[in-house]
């Protein structure tokens, strides 16, 4: 039996999964493409239920096409970083579109932020400037312009927790060190959520 790794790439203009044997050598693979929205100048949007089903079809379209006698070991993730998605915790379903990355909605807000002389305590804490490309003002436009469930009702995450999510129906709600470093709302030194940027923000 030969061992692979699937391997599954979200990123921002397309879905590709691909499975790699451990000589690393492509088997397999899939690519599907993404929709992106533009409902206004520099506004940037995706959405998150079809980032989740190009996930689907194209893992699917490259197990279909792994030969007998290669068994897929391992599964691994890389995603559009700083896009964030909010859902509601029981139903799985998002309440609005995701942000991209790449949205400059919350420009404003940061240059408010940066008039507080917030922004050596944010970069101390995160490595960060104040950047609407990073996922804390993001989340906050969310918040405050579209949400109308009680908090504890969200949950919150870049794609890469939107996708585990998903995939494992709701049971794993769940991010690693590189991605929650680039919401702006993680501790680099202390490696944890901070709790002064999480009531800043």
């Amino acid at each position: 039996m030969t061992r692979a790794v699937l391997a599954i790439d979200q990123g921002t203009t397309s879905t590709r999964t691909v499975v790699i044997d451990q000589q690393g050598r492509i088997i397999a693979s899939s690519q599907r493409p993404v929709q992106l929205n533009y409902p206004q100048p520099m506004w940037l949007e995706c959405d998150a239920q079809q980032l989740y089903a190009t996930v689907q079809q194209t893992v699917e379209e490259a197990l279909a096409r792994v030969s007998k006698g290669i068994e897929v070991t391992a599964i691994g993730l890389t995603n559009q970083r700083e896009t964030v998605v909010v859902w509601d915790r029981k139903t799985s379903e998002p309440i609005c579109p995701a942000i991209v990355w790449q949205c400059r909605r919350t420009a404003d807000k940061c240059a408010e932020l940066k008039k507080t002389g917030l922004e050596q305590l944010i970069r101390d804490k995160t490595g960060l400037c104040i950047d609407p490309y990073f996922s804390a003002t993001k989340l906050r436009w969310l918040l405050d312009n579209i949400h109308q469930k009680r908090l504890t009702e969200l949950a919150f995450g870049t794609i890469d927790s939107w996708l585990l999510w998903k995939l494992s129906d709701g049971q794993v709600h769940a991010t690693d060190q590189t991605n929650a470093s680039r919401t702006q709302l993680f501790n680099i030194d202390r490696c944890c959520w901070d709790d002064e940027l999480l009531a800043l923000f």
